[in-house]
């Protein structure tokens, strides 16, 4: 074994962080981002001192809903990401598929995944935990509805973004939907952020989802408030993101970017 080649390999990839994003989030993103979660789920509980009434109840239903929307997001992201590596992407847009055909069928995909995991996951908790997660009754229709929508426009964001910058933004795939978990008060209520953080929780669809979600579990006043804001924001992101994927796409495509994301 010789030091100087593994010295050198180890040198190209250090270089390889000096202007990649997604490998300097890897160090200082989400560690940060598992301490912030992980910390204001102690400051709730801290609050209530084991006084919480029905924590297993909120956390397998927060668990279980959260996945609904990281499946829905994946659904889309990961089925790009499949004609990249079969080294398809060109083949589907040389044919008269046009973005919005193929937007429509990664939608129907995440619909497909969640529906399937969620099954999984919704019988696995019962087995295992005694838990029912009916126990919310028809409010967890438009709640998981909501939360496939979020996941649509995430996935439709990073999508965007790995047509746009090639497989140095791959890794989003897996790690974007991340990013909004601290502000989507998935295991804590929004009360527990501070001010500044509290307003982007205010523009996020999923916070109002997972705070309708406590709130039909307290049995306080029906979510009708926390509904119709997760369902108009929900309705104007998926919009602007749609619009956004096809200006993407139509950049990419007189830039010739397609081919190198193909390829």
């Amino acid at each position: 074994m010789k030091v100087h080649r593994i010295a050198a390999l180890i040198t190209r990839h250090l270089y390889l962080y000096r202007r990649s994003l997604p490998r300097l989030m890897e160090i200082f993103y989400w560690p940060f981002l598992d301490l912030v979660v992980w910390g204001f789920i102690t400051v709730y509980l801290t609050r209530f001192q084991g006084q919480l009434p029905g924590v297993v109840t909120f956390f397998l239903g927060a668990l279980i809903l959260w996945d609904v929307l990281f499946r829905s997001q994946q659904g889309i992201t990961i089925s790009f990401l499949e004609e990249i590596w079969a080294r398809n992407l060109m083949n589907l847009f040389a044919s008269p598929l046009k973005p919005g055909e193929f937007l429509a069928a990664t939608m129907a995909m995440s619909v497909f995944k969640v529906t399937a995991v969620s099954c999984v996951m919704i019988v696995c908790a019962l087995l295992f935990y005694s838990y029912n997660l009916f126990v919310i009754g028809l409010w967890l229709l438009p709640f998981v509805l909501n939360l496939i929508v979020t996941g649509w426009v995430i996935g439709v964001l990073t999508t965007s973004l790995i047509m746009r910058f090639g497989q140095e933004a791959e890794v989003l795939a897996w790690g974007m939907v991340f990013l909004f978990q601290p502000i989507s008060c998935v295991f804590y209520p929004m009360d527990v952020l501070p001010g500044w953080l509290k307003a982007l929780a205010w523009l996020n669809p999923a916070a109002h989802v997972f705070e309708g979600m406590r709130g039909v579990l307290n049995h306080v006043v029906p979510p009708l408030s926390p509904l119709a804001w997760a369902t108009g924001l929900n309705l104007f992101y998926l919009v602007v993101m749609i619009a956004w994927f096809h200006h993407t796409f139509s950049v990419c495509k007189e830039r010739g970017l397609l081919v190198r994301v193909g390829e």
